[in-house]
């Protein structure tokens, strides 16, 4: 398991490549890459006991630190965890990819040396939890004590200054994003009503479906064998009394590509369903099971489960997902003025 992976499991940070500018619309959900920063000038405070950079050729400086194409590497495993079993990443992805690697190690080491300036500092008790954690991300004490003594050649001071910087990085985005981008109830309705126009649905219909589909170019033997299978599936699905029914119903013997999920189509807009289908549907009250609907040899007959005509949606039903959005629109919004903001005052290389 790769260090600054499983790291990322025990500590949790979430980083969006796209949020600080970059054009790789990507999500890391892991933490940020661990590489100590060295010292450009005075005016950057360091901590006392900084980790080594990571071994590896250069391929950026910020304010000093020397970022490196091993701490590249991770980062892109950490956004496209399936490289290993793809033999690398596809080469129509890996420009895009590296280059969204390299703007989130750039940005991480900003924030870490943002932590170091405000001298922000870990408490020991949450220190010691997070080195927990991440010992218990490994299976066997080899497999754990191989990676300390690959990364921070064996020194247990070194893993915690690696630890230690990540948990910095995480305080820096909770502060200055995430608890700043956080939508009230009353900002998420201020925009729904400010914006009816973007919570516009059309007329919907909800159905599950049973359908009996002779073979091509059928017999007249075929058709009528057809015929009489979708009677008596039309007799069984009348004799269900509910969703669950006649959806085992529908499992058990229809033909077309809904039987596996309980003949369930959702909700489907009324311009996508077939004419013949609507024009029943619009005779029918939820709860109710149509007659058979010849289309072409094919029979479909359908239980109707909700009809929604056209509209705005109510605010109950948007409320939990528009918040959702905004939150993550301004927190993309708030890491891009972040990121803008620490590198206009830094010296940043990229090798």
């Amino acid at each position: 398991m790769r260090f600054q992976v499983a790291l990322g499991k025990a500590i949790g940070v979430a980083v969006m490549v796209s949020a600080i500018g970059c054009s790789a619309q990507v999500v890391a959900s892991h933490a940020p890459t661990l590489v100590a920063p060295k010292a450009a000038n005075a005016s950057v405070a360091m901590s006392p006991t900084p980790a080594p950079a990571s071994s590896g050729n250069p391929v950026a400086r910020v304010n000093g630190a020397v970022l490196t194409d091993r701490d590249l590497m991770r980062e892109i495993e950490a956004i496209f965890p399936y490289a290993k079993i793809h033999n690398g990443v596809p080469k129509d992805m890996e420009p895009e990819m590296r280059k969204g690697a390299l703007e989130m190690i750039i940005f991480e080491e900003l924030l870490y040396q943002q932590a170091l300036r405000e001298k922000r500092t870990v408490a020991p008790e949450r220190l010691q939890r997070a080195e927990v954690e991440f010992r218990k991300q490994f299976p066997t004490a080899q497999e754990y004590n191989q990676v300390v003594q690959n990364e921070v050649h064996g020194s247990k001071q070194m893993l915690r200054e690696k630890v230690r910087r990540s948990l910095l990085i995480e305080d820096m985005l909770k502060t200055e994003v995430s608890a700043k981008a956080r939508v009230s109830e009353a900002a998420a309705l201020a925009y729904y009503k400010a914006n009816p126009k973007n919570f516009q649905h059309p007329e919907m219909f909800s159905i599950q479906t049973i359908s009996i589909v002779p073979p091509e170019n059928p017999t007249p033997e075929m058709a009528q064998e057809a015929r009489k299978k979708a009677d008596n599936a039309l007799k069984q699905a009348k004799a269900t009394k509910s969703y669950q029914d006649f959806g085992l119903l529908a499992e058990k013997i229809s033909e077309d590509d809904w039987h596996v999920n309980m003949g369930d189509r959702k909700s489907v807009e009324r311009d996508k369903l077939p004419p013949p289908v609507v024009n029943v549907a619009l005779a029918m009250k939820p709860g109710q099971v149509s007659d058979l609907i010849q289309m072409g040899p094919a029979y479909t007959l359908f239980r109707l489960n909700a009809h929604v005509p056209a509209g705005i949606a109510p605010f109950a039903e948007v409320k939990a997902k528009l918040m959702t959005d905004m939150q993550k629109s301004k927190t993309d919004q708030l890491r891009a003025e972040l990121n803008k903001k620490l590198r206009k005052t830094a010296k940043v290389e990229v090798l």
